[in-house]
């Protein structure tokens, strides 16, 4: 899916006030995964808490926030601000490339809780596409 110029803005405006909860959003939308997919868990079976208030859900959710942080920086190369990324889970973790997609469902709902004001229809759907468009680079390598 191709982002107009408009998407790009109102992913870069939600984006400029959840990139400054990176540990908060990361950790519910990681831990709602989990929950909601429990067969999400396999990948997280080395930690000893999957609960949203455990560190290593902090932790990691924060990663993945920061992640796409940079993928929002870099909205016009995706591709190559996430391709080590998308080496590492195809190669060395090798996670579901479906997974991907479950955890974009799951942060988009966390956006629309954490910013209910700001997450429009024109938002949500241009957070979807650029999601989308994350969840298929990080899928690549699969290939």
């Amino acid at each position: 899916m191709t982002l107009t110029a408009a998407d790009k803005a109102h992913v870069k405006a939600i984006w400029s006030k959840a990139g400054g909860k990176a540990e908060e959003i990361g950790a519910e939308a990681l831990g709602r995964m989990l929950e909601v997919f429990p067969q999400t868990k396999t990948y997280f079976s080395h930690y000893a808490d999957l609960s949203v208030k455990s560190a290593q859900v902090h932790t990691h959710g924060k990663k993945i926030i920061d992640a796409i942080t940079s993928a929002v920086n870099h909205i016009d190369d995706i591709t190559g601000t996430l391709s080590s990324l998308s080496t590492l889970h195809a190669n060395t973790l090798r996670v579901d490339p479906a997974n991907f997609k479950l955890l974009s469902h799951t942060i988009l709902v966390v956006l629309a809780l954490y910013f209910p004001a700001d997450f429009t229809p024109e938002v949500h759907l241009a957070c979807d596409k650029f999601l989308a468009r994350v969840s298929h680079v990080l899928a690549e390598k699969y290939r």
